[in-house]
């Protein structure tokens, strides 16, 4: 319907412009919305308001020109101007009605679009660090960035889902040699643990495994490495006990390193499955330096002249496409840093194919924005087809109170620990229903209670109470007749029903728009929105009545919504239970 009214109005302007009543050059974006008050339509427009400034003329004046030249529609039952110059369009009621009918007919499928056309969209999303397990922080990214996957494959893109596994670099090499030190322990040495190696106890487990695994393999060299490091600085003195126990160990370090992180990854990989989290590529950083992509980005970034060497390290000139500061792409040692590193991940997502790059980051990573936009343009790359939405991080609230929590001291909440107390359903739609952006309280008292207050409960509970509606229908030994539901839709005439209709109208440019601006959690307000009609409804009026043509009328109009809460909460990732 919001097409159709946006292209009669758009017929009306362009007569009006053809008999010479308007400017032929006016900026026409017509946007077509659905009213919140009945008392003014079921859409509105407000055109008017844009052009009148352009057109020279008063916008009640513009309105009354553009609703005389409309053409006419059977759709249409009246056409009203509200102050101070809103076109309200009111809509047939058997119009509104027919959209049970599409949804029954549709199903899963009401509501696709094909927005995107079969564009590629290459979305990375969580990629945290295999230097420990997933927290709550994270839990936050990987709802929105799978939430919004769905939303955009629902609606017409090819969507490719890569989560970037950070396995080169210091912080890879530091969580190394905290297992090491945890496994010395382990094997009855006494040591000095430094504080800024990972401090949780799962490297303690995992030192344990290594010992039980290999013995005293790892044990030997270990006065040699300690021997002769005299330097001040903490992490000068870390930066030496990786060095030499690179060189001692040699293999021995390499196994180390990649037991870590393998069976880090494994727990990353599991906690995401079972979070209805999945990826279609895990792109190791490795292989960047592998398949030379950072030395060829580099060198592309020289020939263009955006690349320079200062005091012996390499620089890129990222100042001259606004950045704060130039950045270090390969350090005085010849050790490339990891900016080099986004730099050649980037160059390599678009020479992969994909039109459309959504990086989803954390909000600590803002200034990254800049940096990896300007060396999209240093490549020669098309830099407008990267998108960053930077997602707060989520604060935890239990019994009215703050929980505290430092990933330094190796004292935080997993997001394995977040599931198994809130369940997979409450936190994928709390982490959802705020706009990324937005700073997030997650109340974890409201997400276990079975109240009206919490809101993934209130959606559920919805869908819960309209299979009980069929399931006593059974009971009662009557069908449900579609067929005659349909024909009688007319007959749903109550405040409550019109309601319902207009909501699960809406349900198309919710998910259109939710897929524009990249949030998904439109549609978790949208499903709010719905729940209440339905709740209302079902405690204001019986679907089970005697009359058969009424009855299979409200039949026909639940299990629309039924639809919908399924439709919705399956792009969240969230279930909709038969039973609460």
């Amino acid at each position: 319907m919001k097409e159709h009214l946006q292209q009669l109005i758009t017929d009306s302007i362009k007569q009006l412009q053809s008999d010479g009543k308007l400017p032929t050059d006016l900026p026409i974006n017509i946007q077509v919305q659905h009213t919140r008050d009945p008392k003014h339509g079921n859409y509105a427009c407000n055109i008017a308001l844009i052009l009148a400034k352009p057109a020279k003329m008063p916008p009640q004046k513009l309105a009354e020109l553009i609703i005389k030249q409309l053409p006419a529609s059977p759709n249409i039952t009246k056409t009203t101007i509200a102050d101070p110059g809103f076109i309200n369009f009111f809509i047939e009621e058997s119009t509104q009605q027919n959209i049970d009918a599409q949804i029954l007919d549709e199903k899963a499928k009401f509501g696709a679009a094909n927005l995107g056309k079969g564009q590629k969209i290459h979305i990375e999303y969580v990629s945290a660090n295999p230097t420990g397990p997933l927290h709550v922080g994270h839990g936050r990214g990987a709802a929105y960035g799978s939430s919004l996957a769905n939303v955009l494959a629902f609606t017409g893109y090819d969507v490719h889902r890569e989560y970037y596994v950070n396995d080169a670099g210091r912080q890879m090499d530091i969580l190394a040699i905290s297992i090491w030190l945890r496994y010395l322990e382990a094997c009855g040495e006494p040591v000095t643990f430094p504080h800024n190696c990972y401090q949780g106890h799962y490297i303690g487990d995992l030192a344990s495994e290594i010992k039980h695994q290999y013995g005293d393999k790892f044990q030997q060299l270990s006065t040699k490495i300690f021997a002769d490091i005299d330097t001040i600085s903490e992490e000068a003195y870390l930066d030496a006990i990786i060095a030499k126990a690179k060189k001692l160990l040699a293999k021995d370090y390499e196994i180390i390193f990649q037991f870590g992180k393998n069976k880090i990854l494994d727990e990353i990989c599991d906690d995401l499955a079972e979070f209805d989290v999945i990826f279609d590529k895990w792109f190791s950083e490795r292989s960047l330096m592998q398949n030379q992509a950072i030395d060829n980005s580099l060198t592309v970034l020289k020939n263009n002249g955006y690349a320079f060497e200062k005091d012996g390290a390499l620089w890129f000139s990222s100042t001259k496409f606004g950045d704060e500061k130039d950045r270090v792409l390969v350090r005085r040692n010849g050790q490339t840093t990891y900016f080099a590193s986004d730099v050649a991940y980037h160059w390599d997502k678009l020479n992969r194919g994909y039109q459309i790059v959504i990086d989803i980051l954390g909000a600590d990573h803002h200034g990254y924005v800049a940096r990896i936009r300007a060396s999209m343009q240093a490549l020669k790359l098309k830099y407008t087809a990267l998108h960053i939405p930077l997602v707060q991080f989520a604060i935890l609230y239990r019994h009215g109170k703050k929980v505290q929590m430092s990933t330094r001291s190796g004292e935080f909440v997993t997001l394995r620990q977040l599931r198994d107390e809130v369940g997979n359903d409450a936190a994928r739609f709390f982490y959802v229903m705020r706009r990324a952006e937005q700073h997030m309280d997650f109340d974890l008292d409201l997400a276990k209670s079975r109240s009206n207050e919490n809101p993934v409960y209130y959606i559920q509970y919805a869908h819960a109470r309209i299979c009980s509606v069929f399931r006593q229908l059974a009971e009662k030994n009557l069908d449900s007749n579609q067929d005659m539901g349909l024909q009688n839709l007319a007959k749903l005439d109550s405040t409550y029903e019109k309601s319902l209709c207009s909501i699960l109208g809406r349900y198309p440019e919710t998910i259109i728009k939710a897929s524009k601006k990249l949030e998904p959690h439109l549609i978790a307000n949208y499903l709010r929105e719905l729940a209440n009609g339905l709740h209302i409804y079902y405690n204001a009026q019986q679907f089970i009545v005697e009359d058969a043509q009424i009855r299979n009328a409200r039949l026909c109009l639940i299990n629309a919504v039924k639809q919908i809460l399924v439709s919705g909460l399956n792009l969240l990732g969230v279930s909709a239970p038969e039973r609460m």
